[in-house]
Formats: C-alpha cells, sequence, structure tokens
C-alpha cells in the first residue's frame, strides 16, 4: 500500500515493515503501516469499539473520531510519527501509534530519543495477542527510528493494557501520577524479552499447526460428482478413517436437489452451511482454487489443505499464483498446507483425520512425519506400515508455501503424542529458526531429518529466500549441533525412527551381541565397530536355540551392567526333528517381549532373517506385554528446554486456549534427561522422548514406582541398519547429556575485549569503503582489529629488496621467516616460497635470492620477513557470514587434511566453551592435536580460547563478515597466529531477530 503525495517527501512508506505474524490462537493477521487511504477503514474499526475501550484509550468518553482525528491518526512522517494497524480481510482489528516527545513530554524530532505509545484493539479481537504482536513490532520500528523509550500511560483499571505492558521483558518502571500509572519501557531488546518473544512465536505457530490437524469440521471443496477423482477420494478417506468431526461435500457443480453424497451433507458453496467449518480441503483446478479461497475466508474457515497442482512447479507464472494464493489465505487469518499437498493425518483417538490422498489410514504411534514431497511421503507412509509402526500425525506440505518443516517443530515439541519427529526436508527456508527450534525440540524428543537436494541449493519452488552456498557437510555439522539426528535415506529415517519411538536411549555405546547364528552375530559385531560402538563377543545360542532360549539369553544380558544395549540376532530354528522352522515369529515375538518386559531399560534391537511375521508379531506383541519395571529416578528439564520458561511464566503466555500444553509445561513432562545418569529418561523403560509409549499423561511418569509398558521391539532385516539405527540413537543420548548442562562463555574474556574500540575501527573502516560488499582489511588492520579481541597476530614486515629484509630481521630478531605473500602462493609451502629459521644476514640473504630466482621478481612475490614461531601443529580457524545460515565457526588442520580431505569441523556462532572444546576434537586428524605417535600433546586450551574469542568478535560485530587465521601454530605452550585476513561488509538482513513474522510474499 503506497503513501499519497500529502505523506512526508522525506520518508516513503516503509513497506518492510509489512508482516504477516501468527496470533495466539493460531489465526494469522497482517501489520502494516497506516497511510492516508485508511480514513474509511480507521473510522469503521473505532465504531466497533466498545465505549469501555475507547474510554480506556482516550480517559474520557470518546464515542466517535472527529475529522481532525481521523487525518492525526492516518497522517505519519514514519519517523517522528508512525501507526501500524492489524487487519484481517483488510479491516483493521488493532491500531498503536507513537509519537516522538522531549523530556518535557512535548512534541519533538530527533535526536530526542523517547516516545508516547498508545493501543486500541475491537473487544472481539481481544485476548488474541494482538496488542502484544503491536508492541513487538511498534518497538522494532521505533529503534530503527533511534527511539530508545516508550512512555505510555494507562488507566488503573485496564488491566489488559497493563499485562501487555508488563509481559512484553523489557525494562520498565512504573509510577503512579494524577490519577494514572506512568510506564517507562527501554527497548532495548533483553534476555527475558526475547525469550517472551519466543515463547509466545512458538504456541502461536504450535497452535496454527494444531487447528489444522484438530478441525472440529472438515469441507472437501472439489468433490467429484461420481466416484475417483481427487475430491472424492479424499472423502471417502476421511469417512474411512472414522473422522470424529463433521464432514461436508461441496461442488458448485452439484444439483440443487442433492442433499447428500457418501452420507455426508452436500453444498454448492460454503455459505449454505449453517455451521462453523474450521479446515477446507481443497481439490480444485488452480485457477477456481482463489474463488474458493474467498468462500473460505468470507466464512470463517481456520485453515486450508491445498491439494490443486499448477503452482510454482510450473515455473514464473505458478510462482506469481502461488505467491497471490498465501497472500489472499493469509488476509482472511488462513494458514495454508500445499498447494500441491498430499494432504495431512492425524491419527489422535479423538480426532481420526485422514484428509490425505493415502487409501488406509495408518495406525495410531507415536511418530510425526513432515514431508514436503508427495511421493516420499508414500513411501514413507507405506514403509512404516509394512513394519508394523503407527503414526501420530502426518503432513506432506507439497510445495510448502506457508506451513513448513519449522511449524512442524513447534507443534511436535510440545504435542503429547508425538515422540519422535522424522522430516524430509529439501530446504531449510530459515536455517537459523531451524537450528534453534531443532535444539529445543531435540532437548525432549528425538528429530530425524533427512535433506534432499543437499548438493543444489535449491529453495521450495516459488520461495524468495537465502539460500545457503555452505556445503551439505557443514549443513549435516550444524545440525549435529543442534541435537538433530540426520540420516542419508529415507529407509535409515524410517529405522532410526522405529528405535527411538519404541525403545529407552542407551546409557553409553556397549552393546551385547546374542542369537543363533555364529555368521549375523559376526556380521553384527563388524558393524558396530564400523559405527563406532563397543560390541561384546556375540553369544552364539546355535541354531538349535527355541524361544525360551532366547528370552533367556536376553534377558541375562538386559541384567548385564555391562552392556548398554541389545541387538537379537535370529535365523529360523531347528525344531527336534531336525528341520528348519521358519514360521511362527509370533513365538519368538512373546519370548523377546517377554523377556523385556521383566529386565531394566537399554534398547534391543531385532536383525532376523528369513523369519516370517516377525515385526508385525513384534509390535502387536508390544501392546499387550506385561509392564516393564523401572527404576527409581528423578526428572530434570533441560536448559534448551526451558530457555522459554521466562515467557512462559508471563500471565499472557500461560493464558493458552485449554488442551494446549505450553512449553514450559512440555519441559517439565517430557525431559530430557540424561540416559544413564540418576536421572535419566533412559532409566525409566521409555522411549526416547521420555513420554510413555503407551499414550499415559506424561505427568504420570513423576512417580518412579509407576511400571510403563515397553514399547515395540524394531526389527530390521540387515544388520547395518539396526546397527546404524542403534549408533543413532548412542550419539543423540549423549548429546542430550551434554545439553542438559550448558556451556558458557568464560567471563574471562569480557577483560580483555575492547568492543567499542572494534566498533569504532570498523565504523571508520566501512566510512571508506563505499562499495556495498564492503572491503577486505590490510595486514596491520586486521591485527588491530583483532587485537581489540585479544587475538595476538604476529606482525609481517615487508621486504621489496635484499636491503628491506635485512632491515626487518634486524628490527625482529633473528630467526626469521621468509614467505611470499602473492595471492597464487599464500600457504603454499609446497610451491618453495617459505624459508624458515633464516638465522642470520648471510642466510637471508641468500634465502632471498633463492627465492626470487626461483619464482619471480620481489614486485610478484610481495616477500614479507616474519619473526619464527615456536615449533608445533599448524592449524586454520576461520568465521563467515552464510546469508541464510548465519555465522558459522569452523576449524581443521592447515593444508592436506581441510584443503584435500574437507576435514573441518563447524559450529554455529556464538560458540560456547563445550563447542569450542567439540570442535577441535570432532576432525578426523584430532589424535595429531593430543600427542599421536608419541608427539607432544599441543596447548588446546590455549587453541580454544582463541576460539572463542573469535566467535565472540563476529557475534558482537556482524559487520565482519569473513575471518581466516592461517597458519595457527599450536605449540606445546601456547599459539601463534602468523596470517590473518578480514573481511568487512554492511552486515546481511538476519531472518531470526526481530518481532516474529512468517516468510513475507
Amino acid at each position: 500500500m503506497e503513501p499519497t503525495p500529502e505523506q512526508s517527501p522525506h520518508h516513503a512508506y516503509p513497506d518492510h515493515w509489512e508482516a504477516d505474524v501468527v496470533l495466539r490462537d493460531g489465526g494469522t493477521a497482517r501489520i502494516r503501516p497506516i497511510t492516508t487511504d485508511d480514513a474509511e477503514r480507521l473510522v469503521s474499526f473505532y465504531e466497533q469499539v466498545s465505549d469501555e475501550s475507547k474510554y480506556y484509550r482516550f480517559f474520557a468518553p470518546y464515542p466517535r473520531l472527529s475529522d481532525r482525528d481521523v487525518h492525526r491518526f492516518t497522517h505519519h512522517d514514519y519517523v517522528d510519527r508512525v501507526g501500524l494497524a492489524v487487519t484481517i480481510g483488510g479491516e483493521f482489528i488493532g491500531t498503536v501509534r507513537y509519537d516522538r516527545i522531549d523530556d518535557r513530554g512535548r512534541p519533538a524530532s530527533a535526536p530526542a530519543d523517547e516516545a508516547e505509545v498508545a493501543f486500541l484493539v475491537q473487544d472481539a479481537h481481544q485476548g488474541r495477542g494482538v496488542a502484544s504482536a503491536l508492541l513487538e513490532h511498534i518497538a522494532a520500528v521505533a529503534r530503527e527510528r533511534g527511539i530508545r523509550r516508550f512512555a505510555a500511560e494507562v488507566l488503573p483499571a485496564n488491566n489488559k493494557m497493563i499485562k501487555v505492558f508488563r509481559d512484553g521483558g523489557y525494562t520498565q518502571r512504573r509510577s503512579f501520577e494524577d490519577g494514572s500509572v506512568h510506564l517507562t519501557l527501554d527497548l532495548e531488546p533483553t534476555e527475558k524479552s526475547l525469550a517472551v518473544q519466543r515463547g509466545r512465536e512458538q504456541r502461536a505457530e504450535a497452535r496454527s499447526v494444531q487447528r489444522l490437524l484438530a478441525p472440529g469440521s472438515v469441507a472437501v471443496i472439489g468433490t467429484g460428482r461420481t466416484p475417483g477423482g481427487v475430491g472424492r477420494t479424499v472423502l471417502r478417506n476421511l469417512l474411512a478413517a472414522g473422522y470424529t468431526g463433521r464432514t461436508y461435500a461441496v461442488n458448485r457443480a452439484f444439483d440443487e436437489g442433492l442433499a447428500t453424497l457418501d452420507g455426508v451433507p452436500a453444498h454448492r458453496s460454503l455459505g449454505e452451511i449453517d455451521e462453523q467449518v474450521d479446515l477446507a480441503v481443497i481439490a480444485v483446478p488452480a485457477h477456481r482454487v482463489p474463488e474458493a479461497v474467498a468462500d473460505c475466508g468470507e466464512h470463517g474457515v481456520q485453515g486450508l489443505v491445498v491439494l490443486s497442482a499448477g503452482y510454482a512447479e510450473r515455473g514464473a507464472e505458478g510462482r506469481e499464483l502461488q505467491r497471490e494464493l498465501v497472500r489472499q489465505a493469509r488476509s482472511y487469518g488462513m494458514r495454508i498446507i500445499g498447494p500441491n499437498a498430499f494432504g495431512i493425518i492425524n491419527t489422535a483417538e479423538t480426532v481420526r483425520l485422514n484428509a490425505s490422498l493415502a487409501p488406509e489410514s495408518p495406525a495410531r504411534g507415536r511418530i510425526g512425519l513432515f514431508t514436503q514431497s508427495g511421493a516420499i511421503g508414500i513411501a514413507l507412509l507405506s514403509g512404516l506400515h509394512r513394519r508394523g509402526a503407527g503414526l501420530s500425525s502426518f503432513i506432506s506440505a507439497g510445495n510448502r508455501a506457508d506451513v513448513s518443516g519449522n511449524d512442524f517443530l513447534q507443534y511436535s515439541f510440545e504435542d503429547p503424542d508425538t515422540d519422535v519427529a522424522l522430516l524430509y526436508l529439501e530446504s531449510l527456508g530459515n536455517p537459523r529458526k531451524f537450528t534453534r527450534l531443532a535444539r529445543r525440540t531435540a532437548a525432549v524428543k528425538p528429530v530425524v531429518v533427512v535433506k534432499g537436494a543437499r548438493h543444489s541449493g535449491t529453495n521450495p519452488p516459488g520461495h524468495a529466500v537465502p539460500v545457503s552456498r555452505i556445503p551439505d557437510t557443514t549443513v549435516s555439522a550444524l545440525m549435529r549441533q543442534a541435537g538433530v539426528i540426520r540420516v542419508d535415506t529415507v529407509t535409515e529415517m524410517v529405522d532410526a525412527g522405529l528405535l527411538l519411538a519404541g525403545q529407552p536411549l542407551p546409557a553409553g555405546p556397549r552393546v551385547a551381541i546374542l542369537g543363533n547364528s555364529e555368521s549375523l552375530g559376526l556380521l553384527t559385531y563388524d558393524a558396530c565397530l564400523a559405527e563406532g560402538l563397543r560390541p561384546r563377543p556375540p553369544v552364539d545360542l546355535t541354531t538349535a536355540a527355541s524361544p525360551q532360549d532366547f528370552r533367556d539369553a536376553l534377558a541375562e544380558a538386559l541384567a548385564d551392567g555391562t552392556c548398554d544395549a541389545v541387538i537379537v540376532t535370529a535365523i529360523p530354528w531347528v525344531g527336534e526333528n531336525g528341520e528348519a522352522e521358519t514360521g511362527d515369529g509370533q513365538v519368538l515375538a512373546e519370548a523377546l517381549t517377554k523377556a523385556v518386559a521383566g529386565g531394566s531399560a537399554k534398547p534391543v534391537a531385532v536383525v532376523h532373517v528369513e523369519i516370517g511375521g516377525l515385526a508385525e508379531a513384534l509390535a502387536a506383541a508390544s501392546s499387550t506385554a506385561a509392564p516393564r519395571p523401572r527404576t527409581a529416578a528423578s526428572r530434570t528439564v533441560s536448559p534448551e528446554a526451558g530457555a522459554d520458561r521466562a515467557a512462559a511464566t508471563a500471565p499472557e503466555a500461560t493464558n493458552d486456549r485449554a488442551g494446549t500444553t505450553t512449553p514450559a509445561t512440555a519441559a517439565a513432562r517430557t525431559g530430557p534427561t540424561a540416559p544413564g545418569t540418576a536421572t535419566a529418561t533412559a532409566a525409566l523403560g521409555t522411549p526416547a522422548s521420555g513420554t510413555p509409549a503407551s499414550g499415559t499423561p506424561a505427568d504420570a511418569t513423576a512417580d518412579p514406582d509407576t511400571p510403563s509398558r515397553p514399547g515395540r521391539i524394531p526389527a530390521y532385516p540387515a544388520a547395518e541398519r539396526a546397527v546404524r539405527a542403534l549408533a543413532e540413537a548412542v550419539k543423540y543420548a549423549q548429546w542430550r547429556r551434554q545439553a542438559a548442562v550448558p556451556g558458557k562463555i568464560p567471563e574471562f574474556l569480557d577483560d580483555t575485549i575492547d568492543e567499542a574500540g572494534a566498533a569504532a575501527l570498523i565504523e571508520a573502516q566501512l566510512a571508506t569503503a563505499p562499495d556495498p560488499r564492503g572491503r577486505p582489511l590490510s595486514h596491520d588492520e586486521a591485527r588491530e582489529l583483532l587485537g581489540r579481541y585479544g587475538i595476538d597476530v604476529r606482525p609481517t614486515l615487508p621486504a621489496p629488496d635484499p636491503e628491506a629484509a635485512v632491515a626487518a630481521a634486524a628490527r625482529l630478531g633473528y630467526p626469521v621467516a621468509l614467505k611470499t605473500t602473492a595471492p597464487h602462493l599464500r600457504h603454499r609451502a609446497d610451491l618453495g616460497g617459505v624459508r624458515l629459521d633464516v638465522a642470520d644476514e648471510e642466510a637471508l640473504r641468500r634465502a632471498y635470492g633463492e627465492l626470487t630466482d626461483l619464482l619471480g621478481k620481489p614486485a610478484e612475490l610481495l616477500p614479507v620477513v616474519q619473526a619464527m614461531a615456536p615449533r608445533g601443529v599448524d592449524t586454520v580457524v576461520r568465521a563467515s557470514i552464510d546469508a541464510a545460515a548465519g555465522a558459522i565457526l569452523s576449524f581443521g588442520l592447515a593444508g592436506a587434511p581441510s584443503e584435500l580431505l574437507g576435514d573441518t569441523a563447524h559450529r554455529l556462532v556464538p560458540a560456547t566453551d563445550r563447542d569450542a572444546a567439540e570442535l577441535i576434537r570432532s576432525i578426523r586428524a584430532a589424535p595429531v592435536l593430543f600427542g599421536w605417535r608419541g608427539s607432544a600433546p599441543v596447548d588446546t586450551a590455549a587453541l580454544e580460547e582463541l576460539l572463542l574469542r573469535l566467535s565472540r568478535l563476529v557475534d558482537d560485530h556482524p559487520e565482519v563478515v569473513s575471518v581466516a587465521l592461517e597458519p595457527v601454530v599450536v605449540a606445546p605452550q601456547g599459539l601463534t597466529v602468523l596470517g590473518a585476513s578480514v573481511r568487512l561488509a554492511p552486515p546481511p538482513a538476519r531472518s531470526d531477530v526481530g518481532p516474529r513474522r512468517l516468510p513475507n510474499y
């Protein structure tokens, strides 16, 4: 919406302030600046506000707005006077404005940094979080315009508005003056305000998905009059699944006399339906979708599943149709799954929703599944069904124009019916947010991800978001840092999901192997070693072993304190007549299940060859097995899961709709605990999330003496698959144990860092670089900047001729190094461009001559002289800003290990002390740092400190877009940074900070 000429010509309409937001109840709304075109909307909005709300706004009866009021509230300069509105269906439902004031409360301009703020929300929309969303956005606008404080006058009886200010998390002061409450808010974000904001974001986005998955009524728009077709198929599947809500068939081509179709009411439009429709499944051609969306919006539908194709997957024209679809749906407050979606499923007994093209609804289970691909969704549903596993929920998002994997994580985090979240993703969209959400969710339940399009760097069709340029190996490392279980194939995802959903987390890597085939046991043993596990020698029960022998051996292994997990291998056993008994997997399944039910809480997996029906029998036996004993344990809450607790304690944050779990409740209920410790979830015999597999209320697990049923025992047709799934569980359990005690940034760094001085240097350097791409710093400039953060770079002196080299060496002191700095020779000692341990002037002159004779003239080589550093291991430390993923810290050994073999480790910034320690230990060549083959271990503590200092630099100053310290020579005592390059540029826009907003189209 563009401004009219009446508005200030000096400040154009700030379209970057426009945002779609999810409100507390899961509906969407649009926030945008108010313009002079909004006069009629403002008057209409005001007429719908109650007299009481008007009184609270103006401190007096104020039945209508005067023309002068309307002019004042719609004319802004977008600097000193700003107004924002929240709209649904193009109409205002709430407004906020600020006016800059001086220290005496009079209208002012910059440099005055205080503004008076006032809100007004329609009574029908109060309680939806409208004012809270407006406060976040108007505060961000004010900070952008140089305003640091808000002042507000609120009547004491206006408790709702006082609560909005109080719960925002900002530093505030309150006083009572002249019959009103005077509030002053400092707008600088605080840890509490950020926690409040993210807590609200989580509840709102989770609620928006919950509304889609648990609607009270569903209308299928585009239901065919004859059997077959997409719409009629979805209607049939809804009915076959036993959907508990009301169902309607809608098609404008229905005959007027048609009352029912397949036993459900049939209508030509939503307007003919007398009751509220919560969810619409749209299965009409793309050119008719806008009409259907408008019909839904005008009749209060809450969400859409768009199965129709013909959008961004068809090219530029389709991309524009898709963006318009999202804009249209959001204008009515609706969220979209799709377009080109396969559908959604919710197996909860109270819902039983199959609004998808899947012909058979999966069994009820504890796995939540999200996929961007309909074909992959079909394969995953089939694979899980074939192996007897059930789902809690399923979303196939198609083109993922709106609802994304991030939304699914928000929902999965607090869904009590989901123990494991499986996601097939072809892009991360907002990697920073994904990493944050995944870390929090993984702290209470496993998150398993397969990422397609790993090497193409593509986005979902129709999306205009930054494309990450970092290699897939880096993406994988960052996922691991967040606790995500990253696997390569959908088969591996199902394998891991089955184990994690049905079995407790292992307390360590020690694995017992038992079975009736020596060869299969040895294959399993080798696979364990290959995956980094610690297997015990296999126990061979011989081919004559009976199911009772399996039960006894498994019970013994579970009782053995020297193992953390058990893999059972089985081939058809030999009966008394000497013939192989191929068949009844039921007998073996019952024996194994009874052993598990009576044993300690350790994960068990079965590898079987040609034992028909064993996987299905194990799944069935798990639902009827006797309770498994529990060991005494207490519950602990993960710091990640509790990060939003400050938000959850705010009255607004806990005032959610009944039946919706708050994050704090979810964290207290489900974890995470450290497997294998006194507080381990795994020690309780429950699935990996800590939520009982039986579906009982999770709070029941608070009693350590209450038994819980075991989860299903997963069965695998190959040893490698079972072992790989177990190895992922072991690594995830280790991450959970470590995440329970978060890392920290050492306080000593604060005493040796000059943040303000570095900021001044950066500002001065960028002021001399008109190029928006920024500029590289010279060696001396880089040394000065790094020195502000306690990173000492050994000086180098130019040596354009032998005499200059001799003078430089005399200044630095012998021995010295003579090396070239030409770009094509930098860090290429193998080409002969470096001479080390030059002991005196004669040797220096000789080395200089050899260098120029071999490689070229001094003007081409750009030689420098540098004092020698103590001997050690050459390493390289880097930090860079990726447009999508954010700031990344990297470490590796210099030369071939990192450049040729790609042996480099990565962590997101800011890095903690734990991140730094893990970073240097996670490369394959790490033993070189710790005394490999009798060499002296190097000073890894100094290396960790260097990593922390560099992390702090790029975190404090996003203008530092690239740093490379190479080489960093790490000696047994201390380290030396021999080379440094730094590049400055205006920082890229960040999508994970600032007020909440949905991706903009």
